[in-house]
């Protein structure tokens, strides 16, 4: 895409035509959000496959492999509540059972500015679209220096094990798919506020496949998640081509960091 003065400095990240989030004014751009809220009622998920240009995906591969040596590797095992063992129960209850996650991270700091992806994410306009996508009257994009926007490569052996998330929701956006595993496995709706549902989360920690769906993962394809409701991992990945993708990450307050505690663990440092 040829970019005019007028033209927004994301224009050759996003398909503008297909998801014009720069005009969420217009009737198209209406069109969109509405989609997106349905979606989320429906499936508790929303993938706008195609949003991120081909040229743009393939400029953060190359990107992921050069920044590859800054990148922190983490290997840990955790409860799928991401809080330590409950030892009042039995070793089989979802509060005592413990899953592995593996992974690199980038951390916000080293994307360069110039980054397609950075530029988007640093978007007043991507910040509204997501708001509205997701029905809040604002939102704000983190403060973190390191968490909030991130590179993850996945490489061979790696994986992401059962959790919830912590945030009602995330956005994430794929780039480059495993040669084989890699798979987003979710479970929608599997507790809730009122129903920690325990039968059911054991159920799929010892192999119920029947409520899991695969979410669709093309590269390219921007995805809202709502991850707290929803137990979910990312199957062990095999062959050589890791699978790489990104987190953004946004909030109700302006000021939303992570913890020490939580940013040593995700990126080996803090940013304080």
């Amino acid at each position: 895409m040829t970019q005019t003065a007028s033209s927004p400095t994301y224009a050759d990240v996003v398909d503008l035509e297909r998801y014009p989030i720069h005009r969420l004014d217009s009737d198209a751009g209406q069109r969109l959000v509405d989609d997106c809220r349905a979606a989320l009622a429906k499936d508790g998920v929303c993938t706008l496959e195609g949003f991120i240009r081909p040229e743009a995906v393939q400029a953060m591969v190359e990107l992921a492999g050069r920044l590859g040596p800054k990148a922190w590797a983490s290997d840990q095992t955790h409860t799928i509540y991401f809080e330590p063992v409950d030892e009042s129960v039995p070793a089989e209850h979802p509060r005592a059972h413990q899953v592995r996650s593996a992974k690199h991270g980038i951390a916000y700091d080293y994307i360069p500015s110039d980054a397609p992806m950075r530029r988007l994410y640093e978007s007043d306009d991507l910040t509204a679209f997501i708001a509205a996508a997701l029905g809040r009257p604002v939102l704000y994009r983190s403060a973190d220096p390191l968490d909030a926007l991130q590179v993850t490569a996945f490489h061979p052996g790696e994986e992401l094990g059962w959790h919830f998330d912590n945030s009602e929701f995330s956005v994430t956006v794929m780039y480059q798919q495993a040669q084989e595993g890699g798979n987003f496995e979710y479970a929608p709706g599997l507790r809730s506020d009122s129903d920690e549902n325990y039968e059911g989360v054991q159920a799929v920690l010892q192999g119920d496949r029947s409520p899991l769906k695969v979410l669709p993962s093309a590269p390219g394809t921007m995805a809202f998640f709502r991850g707290e409701h929803a137990l979910h991992q990312v199957t062990p990945i095999q062959g050589d081509t890791p699978r790489i993708n990104s987190v953004l990450t946004y909030g109700e307050r302006p000021d939303m960091k992570l913890s020490d505690l939580t940013s040593e663990l995700f990126y080996g440092r803090t940013s304080s």
